[in-house]
């Protein structure tokens, strides 16, 4: 099985320097890419000069995660591809447990390992954790990890399958790739993998996690949490997502997600948040104004209506004071 590790960069040569050697360390059985995003640094130089065995990618603009990633795969040979985020630290033995889930089951078409946070290495980290889910009104939480409440791991999360797998750290089988036409570069960033993970489980593919692989991850090292442009892309992807897959009431289901938002929005307001607040209604409106086109992908993409696990995990979480996965 030929492995693709390809890591996305723009203007990183600093994670690069850090990240990029436990990389070819562990992964003498696969072929290391770095994927450049039109960088204006030095670091697509630092990687000729200082990893030669690294090959390079070099697409013509930053395009984001989607476009980024969708340009450098159509250059690459593999079986699988490992799209990994340059503030990653891979660990020994990392790969072999993973091609064996891939060689085990032919319709498993996505895996994530074991994601654990590089600040504090026995707490899950927040992008991935040990899996995601979704709930009914398009919310995103982890085994491990619900909103902002981590977990430390105390490898209570096994062998499964997941709804959605982390772009942290993300191998999917080339062929199903193609088949889903890749990320769809509407979103630029965040939760791209999430659409791309629904529209492989309303195929019938099926999306694993795999604890004998662990990762650590940094988080937040091209755009943390307390940036608005996350919040508005968070919040505007997940709307796109939940249109263009979500089965059932559509309309029932985005109103309420729409009034959610609103919460979300009131919360911001009692924190000063001011910025965040805008951030939610710029989502808002851009996700009217792409609301045709979405409705229009809808009528092309299949959706299931057992997409979801809880009903919802913003009452589970505020109201019912749910707050570990195993409680839920």
């Amino acid at each position: 099985m030929k492995i693709a590790i390809v890591i996305l960069n723009w203007n990183g040569k600093n994670l690069l320097e850090q990240f990029l050697p436990s990389v070819i360390v562990n992964s003498q059985n696969a072929t290391v890419y770095v994927a450049d995003n039109a960088s204006t640094d030095n670091s697509i130089d630092f990687v000729k000069q200082t990893f030669p065995s690294v090959k390079i990618i070099q697409n013509t603009e930053n395009g984001g995660y989607a476009k980024g990633y969708n340009d450098a795969l159509k250059r690459i040979d593999a079986d699988v591809f490992c799209l990994l985020n340059s503030d990653v630290e891979v660990t020994p033995n990392w790969l072999n447990p993973i091609i064996k889930a891939f060689e085990e089951n032919k319709n498993t078409a996505i895996i994530q390992p074991k994601l654990l946070d590089y600040k504090r290495k026995d707490y899950f980290e927040y992008a991935g954790a040990a899996g995601g889910f979704i709930d009914k009104y398009g919310y995103p939480y982890c085994r491990g990890r619900i909103f902002d409440t981590i977990e430390k791991d105390n490898n209570q999360y096994k062998d499964s399958d997941i709804f959605w797998a982390s772009g942290a750290c993300f191998f999917i089988r080339k062929s199903v790739f193609e088949t889903l036409n890749g990320f769809d570069e509407s979103f630029f960033a965040h939760m791209e993998e999430i659409d791309l993970c629904w529209r492989a489980h309303n195929l019938g593919f099926n999306i694993k996690y795999v604890e004998a692989s662990t990762v650590f991850h940094v988080g937040g090292a091209t755009l943390n949490a307390i940036n608005p442009k996350k919040t508005y892309l968070n919040f505007r992807n997940s709307l796109f997502t939940l249109t263009k897959n979500a089965g059932g009431n559509l309309f029932f289901i985005v109103f309420m997600r729409l009034i959610l938002d609103g919460l979300a929005a009131i919360k911001f307001l009692l924190e000063l948040k001011f910025s965040h607040i805008l951030a939610i209604l710029r989502a808002h409106f851009s996700f009217y104004r792409h609301l045709s086109s979405l409705l229009r992908q809808r009528k092309l993409l299949s959706q299931s209506k057992n997409y979801y696990q809880k009903p919802s995990i913003v009452w589970l979480y505020f109201i019912q004071k749910r707050k570990q996965f195993n409680c839920l």
